[in-house]
């Protein structure tokens, strides 16, 4: 197995809704997936499906030789370090162990603030906290632990970006 394969199976990041809110599937794509995914067509006749996938379990992708053209397409930018031989491979792990010590940590952080998020994607999840503590911050009621919460939220934005090259939500 190669060093890019085994990257993205040891991270999957994409697939469960951290770094990728959804995936936009092409109009001849739509049929041959309905059944493995919960897609919503749009009036264009192409469609989405939303993170996180529910073909993804711990050993990857349940679908991988049926998955989208967005999915088979996609290399993050480690991945494409790891590739270049830019990031040793034992790095690029880190880093991904980092990030999601840096979800897992959030999301202590959301049960003990006991804030009610309604989406299943952790990417939408972070939309909808950001807009929460946008409005705690400007009526000036956030408190230490909301201004922890948006110190890890920030730090999670400069590692998503700066390493996986996604624009943070």
């Amino acid at each position: 197995m190669s060093d890019s394969s085994s990257i993205c199976l040891s991270c999957l990041l994409c697939c469960d809704g951290t770094l990728i809110g959804f995936v936009q599937l092409e109009h001849e794509e739509i049929l041959p997936l309905k059944g493995l995914l919960d897609i919503e067509e749009d009036t264009n006749g192409s469609g989405v499906f939303l993170h996180p996938c529910k073909n993804l379990c711990a050993d990857g992708c349940t679908i991988y030789d049926q998955r989208p053209k967005q999915c088979r397409s996609f290399n993050c930018s480690l991945l494409k370090s790891v590739e270049q031989k830019k990031v040793a491979f034992d790095s690029a792990v880190e880093v991904i162990n980092a990030v999601k010590e840096k979800k897992s940590t959030i999301e202590k952080q959301i049960a003990q603030l006991e804030i009610k998020l309604k989406s299943p994607s952790f990417y939408f999840k972070m939309v909808e906290l950001k807009k929460i503590l946008k409005r705690l911050q400007a009526a000036e009621t956030a408190t230490p632990k909301h201004l922890a919460l948006i110190k890890n939220l920030d730090q999670l934005d400069i590692l998503q970006s700066t390493t996986f090259g996604i624009s943070p939500f």
